[in-house]
Formats: structure tokens, sequence, C-alpha cells
């Protein structure tokens, strides 16, 4: 009884009464402080949410527009290639190995080569590949019709003007289209071409088979596997430190002319939003500062009252420290609305896209926004310092 009788005594609860009346004056000295000057506090507003917008629309759109451009690099093919060593063949597990260590969701193709001749006794590339995945690796490929049967193949452009005597009538259905014979080691085998292949490099001089056609008929097995990787350049590089030792007799080579543009363009957009950012972040810091400096002028008043009252300079630095501080919360939340909207819009008119919310940045938007203002308001703390409050009720 004495315990629960000391921890309710007539001393502490006196003691929450006052602490509960002043934070409630405090809420109440805030809110007239923002109603008595509205146009001072609507401008410091006004620039704390234009901040808090624009770095919540900057950081949502560089999350996304970094998956967003690393999807389109994919749709450009393979970032990695790996080749086996001395024109050797692959390991029968290389593209387990390669799966384990990229992950599942990698696509990974394997491709078989081979030199076959025409009736003409003229050469020819051939090459075993799985068409599901070179379709889904390659959507840059110009292609009439994709091979959807057995024993038929995609015919490279220039291949087909040593295998055709009409080239052009692969461009007509599929029934159309008329058989050759290819010879690999005096093994010869009958082709039906399923549609063109055009991409402007080596592809066109190439006929490309079903690699379990290719395989029975060549005896060859996959030396090259085109992996489209995806991640930073830092956790692709990981990952090849990883697979190297597992496939010691292939060489893992990075596609250079894509993992350096990708690598380029997200540094460029990285700091061209950073940039943008940190121009609108500090323009609107500026503003917040003029504001509250004029705030102080209009308040000396006020600031002289309560110093004559007894109020510390602690309590009344605090005050006005706690009011900035407000105005970056209320920015913030407004700004972050106001920034998802912006972000959606931008992605939908730019990228066709929408933009996911990234609720996780909401933290920083806050944390940022409350240090701006009370960054802002260190000079104007240091002018009330110099309040006087016997000569400014003077009227001097």
């Amino acid at each position: 009884m004495g315990s629960i009788s000391t921890l309710h005594s007539p001393k502490q609860v006196a003691e929450r009464r006052a602490g509960a009346h002043h934070a409630s004056m405090f809420v109440r000295m805030l809110i007239r402080a923002a109603v008595l000057r509205r146009r001072r506090a609507a401008a410091a507003l006004l620039a704390m949410v234009v901040a808090a917008a624009v770095a919540t629309a900057m950081m949502n759109l560089y999350v996304d527009v970094q998956a967003k451009l690393r999807s389109e690099f994919r749709n450009y093919g393979a970032n990695l290639v790996v080749v086996a060593k001395d024109g050797q063949s692959l390991p029968a597990d290389a593209m387990a190995k390669v799966e384990s260590v990229f992950g599942e969701k990698t696509l990974a193709v394997a491709f078989a080569y081979a030199v076959a001749r025409t009736k003409d006794g003229q050469s020819v590339v051939v090459v075993g590949t799985d068409f599901a995945r070179a379709r889904q690796l390659n959507p840059w490929w110009k292609v009439s019709h994709w091979p959807d049967a057995s024993g038929e193949a995609l015919v490279g452009m220039r291949a087909a003007a040593v295998v055709s005597a009409n080239p052009q009538g692969l461009d007509r259905h599929p029934f159309d289209r008329q058989p050759f014979e290819l010879t690999f080691q005096g093994k010869a085998i009958q082709i039906v071409p399923a549609g063109l292949l055009q991409t402007g490099a080596g592809e066109d001089s190439r006929i490309y088979l079903d690699r379990s056609a290719f395989e029975n008929w060549t005896g060859i097995t996959p030396s090259t596997i085109e992996i489209a990787a995806n991640g930073t350049a830092a956790e692709i590089e990981s990952s090849i430190r990883r697979l190297t030792p597992l496939l010691p007799a292939a060489e893992i080579r990075p596609v250079r002319q894509i993992m350096e543009g990708e690598a380029n363009v997200l540094n460029k957009t990285r700091a061209t939003l950073y940039a943008a950012a940190t121009l609108v972040v500090l323009t609107s810091a500026l503003c917040v500062l003029a504001t509250l400096i004029g705030w102080v002028f209009d308040r000396r008043r006020d600031f002289a009252i309560m110093k004559a009252l007894g109020a510390s300079e602690r309590l009344v630095n605090s005050f006005f420290a706690a009011e900035a501080a407000a105005l970056g919360v209320v920015g913030a939340i407004f700004g972050f609305v106001i920034g998802i909207g912006v972000a959606a819009w931008i992605g939908r008119v730019n990228f066709h896209a929408p933009v996911v919310p990234r609720f996780s940045v909401f933290p920083y938007v806050l944390a940022g926004s409350i240090a701006i203002a009370l960054v802002s308001a260190i000079l104007p703390i240091v002018l009330l310092r110099g309040v006087q409050p016997a000569i400014i009720l003077r009227g001097e």
C-alpha cells in the first residue's frame, strides 16, 4: 500500500499536471505564432514542401529508374559470356553451375558451334541452342518467324544467300520455304528454314538449330554460355569471382559495351537526380532562412516579453527551434505525398510505366526536412540572443 501511495502522491500528480499544462501551452503558442503570421509561415512551409516533394520524387525515381534501366539493358542481350578455353566444350554441368552462382532468375543460354558445308561446298556456321531461351535473351533480334517445329532453323540474312536460291522467299509462310541440305564430317541433315534473322552483326552469317537436333547431327556440345546477369557492377564482379574456380577450363568475359554503357547511364542518371535535388533543397533552405530571419524581426517584442517574464535564453531558443522543426515535419508530410504523385507522373510520361511508391524513403525525407529547418534556424537563433528586453520594450 505504501508503494502505491508513493507512486500516486499529490506532489507527483501535481507535477504531471503542470507538465501537461506546459506542453499544452507550448503547442498553443506554436499554433498562435503560425496563425498570426500566416504569410511568413506559409512561405516557409511552402519551401519545405517543395524541398520534401523534390527529394521524395528524386529518390523514388532513382530507385525505380535503376531497375527499369537494368531491365532495358537486359533487352540488349547478354552482359557476360562464358567461353571454353582452347576450343574445347564446356563441362556438362556448366549451365547448372552458372545458375547456382547467378540464381535461377538469371537468364543463361548455351551455344554450340560447327562449320558445315552446303551441296555447293560453301562453308556456313551452324549454331545449336535453345530457341525459347535465345528469344528471351535477345528480344532485339529482328526475326521474321521463330522456329516452332522439330527440324526447323533460323537462318541469318547473309547465310540465307549461301543456302537458299530464293532468300526472299523466307519471308513467306513457313510451308512455302524450300528445305536445304548441310553436311558435317560426312553426315548430312535436311533443314527447313523457319524464318530470317537480321541483327547487323555476326548472327546474320549463321544458321541456328535446336540444340538437341544439332547435337544428334554433329555430336558437339556447347562451348559458350551467354548470360544476362542482373545486379550492380560490383555484384556481377563478385559473382564472376565465385564462378571462376567452378569452371577452371572456361574464360568468363564481361561484354564491355553493355556493362560500361549500363554503368555510365546509371552514374549519369544518379548524378543528374542528385544535382537537381541538391539545388532545389539548397534553394528551399535559403528561402526558409530568409523567412525565419524576418520572423525574428517581426516578433522581437514577443521574445522580449518572454525574457522579461523570466524565460531563459535556452527556453526562448528551444521555442524557436521547435517552431522550425514543426515546419519541417508538416512540410515533410505534405511534400512526401506530393513527391509520390510527381514521381508517378514522371514515370508515366517519360518511361510509360508506373513508378512504385517507396514508403521506406519517408524517414529520410522527414529527417532531412527537420535538419534543413533546424540548420536554417541557427542564424535566427543567434539574432534572438541579441534581443534586449529593456531596449525593445522601451520602443528603441
